[in-house]
């Protein structure tokens, strides 16, 4: 087998929940992190800024303007950045993510004093408990090695009250759509995230990912398992992601 065959069945793995997905999903974001930003815009057709803007709508921080938000598997802080510069916001985000060549790319999206950067396991992070006034996590819940660990760790750093907003791609309940998205994300979303990001599995794992990762009624009650209340989700753009709220 070819070692670029070899990658492909690693990538695959991690997105069924192999054990060696901690260790891949750090190391192929590291990898594309120069082309990241580049590529979630190409491969949403843009339409990923306006999906942040409602999740962080969800994140109620207008409650709570002058406190401190986590960004969870922050990637390059483009969500924190875009909490940051809203109007009114004058508390701090913290942009966790345990790849640091990722953080490293965010670095001047915000003033360092509003917008700091995290190098953290999403499993184990290293804030004290009910200290943070909010979190959100966008399009990095699915990569976590286990979902369990993941929401009570979340729910540990959160004060009583606090919401937690996920926003991830999910699976269309139209039959239709859910055929042409399979379609787009197996095929055609490859071959130019190879294309511009020059990483030969990066964006075949995304697809696998997604597939096995659970339904939107299924995550709500994982997160209601854990200690969340108040769970509530809605799916944008026909379905194609959903993002789910919960409450400390």
């Amino acid at each position: 087998m070819t070692s670029t065959g070899l990658d492909a069945v690693e990538a695959r793995a991690a997105a069924s929940g192999g054990a060696g997905k901690r260790a891949y999903v750090r190391r192929i974001f590291s990898e594309i992190a120069p082309r990241y930003d580049l590529l979630n815009h190409v491969l949403s057709l843009n339409i990923d800024r306006g999906w942040r803007r409602a999740a962080l709508a969800e994140l109620a921080w207008r409650n709570q303007p002058d406190g401190t938000f986590l960004d969870l598997c922050a990637g390059t802080l483009d969500v924190g950045a875009m909490l940051a510069h809203m109007d009114g916001f004058r508390g701090r985000v913290l942009g966790a993510d345990f790849a640091e060549p990722m953080l490293r790319r965010g670095i001047g999206k915000a003033d360092a004093a509003t917008l700091a950067p995290v190098a953290a396991d999403a499993l184990s992070l290293p804030m004290r408990d009910g200290s943070i006034d909010g979190a959100i996590v966008a399009f990095g819940v699915r990569n976590l090695a286990s979902l369990d660990e993941g929401f009570r760790e979340v729910l540990r750093v959160l004060r009583p009250g606090a919401r937690f907003v996920i926003l991830e791609f999910s699976t269309p309940p139209s039959t239709l759509v859910r055929g042409a998205y399979r379609a787009y994300s197996h095929y055609v979303l490859p071959a130019i995230g190879r294309v511009l990001s020059g990483h030969p599995t990066a964006y075949t794992y995304l697809p696998d990912s997604v597939e096995n990762f659970p339904t939107a009624d299924k995550l709500a009650g994982l997160l209601r398992s854990v200690g969340f209340h108040d769970v509530r989700w809605r799916h944008l753009t026909l379905g194609v992601v959903a993002i789910h709220v919960g409450t400390r």
